[in-house]
């Protein structure tokens, strides 16, 4: 349930499908992608074979799946955060996503309420140095963060 892709199933129509659903050989092209962008494998022939995939089955996916937080790369994010109501949990949030070249358009924070703070902060996405995941994944590690979620993206 962690991972989560998108499938191109029209033109310019995508779906948001959950991992666990997903046919074996669509899981395997994904895998075999990201084998190759972190150069586990010199060629594409390695990397089918190591996930036993056949080639035909990797061409007949591979332009048509990825990760979600691929996807997300070069766009406009709105994410929301609950944490808890002490000094200086803003502050670490906007850092985090600073730290990872990411560029803060709006901040929008609630009134706190019994000890729960919530903002919506919308930032850009294209000079990350980091992938979407692991900028959301260093919020969350804050401490006193409650939750992180995405709220849509342009």
């Amino acid at each position: 349930m962690e991972v989560v892709t998108l499938a191109k199933l029209k033109k310019d129509k995508f779906y948001l499908v959950q991992e666990d659903i997903l046919p074996e050989a669509i899981k395997k092209t994904i895998k075999v992608k990201e084998i190759l962008k972190l150069g586990e494998a010199k060629t594409i022939n390695e990397a089918v074979e190591r996930m036993d995939l056949s080639r035909s089955a990797y061409y007949k996916y591979k332009d048509y799946v990825f990760p979600f937080y691929e996807i997300a790369q070069g766009k406009i994010v709105s994410i929301t955060v609950s944490m808890s109501n002490d000094p200086g949990m803003l502050s670490s949030i906007l850092r985090a996503i600073a730290d990872s070249n990411g560029s803060i358009l709006t901040i929008n924070q609630d009134i706190p309420l019994q000890g729960i703070a919530n903002v919506t902060i919308a930032f850009e996405t294209k000079d990350l140095s980091t992938s979407l995941e692991e900028c959301l994944d260093n919020i969350r590690s804050i401490r006193g963060i409650l939750k992180v979620e995405i709220l849509g993206q342009a």
